[in-house]
């Protein structure tokens, strides 16, 4: 087993559990307690878990969000497969606005190559798509940086996009039912997705299949302002179904 995917499994068993000793770990990935504790000291350095006697607990409370380390970690497959049917969609020459999140990273890495002009609203984002090598030509919006996540929120993310008019959306999200629509746990991020879905001339949502069906905390808008699901294969059937009775058009890779 490598170092990232011990990594992701020892995240997860906190996460799941609320808590796990070091020898709890090591039987569960067959790591020595040494390497265990050199994995939990990594871990709680990213803000991923927090570091106690004997093992290691959640940080996190129930409905709260998962920290971006640790959903960095999750589906990253999945979340490449997505990216690329994402920009599969994008036209040369497009005007795009890419929202923050590890899936819409992801579509960061591969916009870059492509003759686009983009205007990100993640810090993780603005960074890749800075490197003067690729074609993808930048804008970079205002905004105040929500902490460890680098999402662009606030009173001047929103003037920039009240500013601007984008052909596509790429917004990504924490949960998307039929039922509630779309859904942000930070109120500020479901502002600035709000806002980023009425500039656009069309919305594609990029989302992996453990979101669908899911809600969270605040509510963004319905699922009829979408126009593109990309998603993958683990996407409830039943959750799928009603997005497409919705009217909009699904894309599990």
């Amino acid at each position: 087993m490598s170092n990232a995917d011990r990594h992701t499994l020892i995240a997860q068993a906190v996460r799941d559990a609320g808590s796990a000793t070091v020898q709890e770990l090591a039987e569960l990935t067959g790591a020595s307690d040494m390497t265990i504790r050199r994995d939990l000291d990594a871990l709680a350095a990213q803000g991923v878990l927090e570091r106690v006697r004997g093992g290691a607990r959640t940080l996190l409370l129930r409905g709260e969000e998962p920290p971006f380390a640790l959903r960095a970690r999750e589906a990253v497959e999945a979340k490449r497969r997505i990216a690329a049917e994402v920009v599969s969609s994008i036209a040369d020459g497009e005007t795009v606005l890419l929202d923050s999140g590890t899936t819409c990273l992801e579509v960061a890495r591969l916009l870059h190559q492509r003759p686009v002009t983009v205007m990100p609203l993640s810090l993780q984002a603005i960074h890749l798509l800075s490197d003067p090598a690729g074609p993808a030509e930048l804008m970079v919006p205002g905004g105040r940086p929500r902490t460890s996540e680098g999402a662009l929120t606030g009173p001047l993310a929103l003037a920039s996009l009240a500013a601007l008019r984008f052909d596509t959306a790429i917004v990504g999200c924490c949960g998307l039912s039929a039922a509630d629509g779309l859904t942000a746990y930070d109120l500020d991020d479901a502002a600035v997705k709000k806002a980023s879905i009425a500039s656009a001339r069309r919305t594609i949502v990029a989302a992996d299949g453990g979101k669908l069906g899911r809600t969270a905390f605040a509510h963004v808008g319905p699922s009829t302002l979408l126009h593109t699901l990309v998603t993958d294969l683990t996407a409830p059937a039943d959750e799928v179904a009603a997005l497409e009775g919705a009217g909009i058009l699904v894309k599990a890779v």
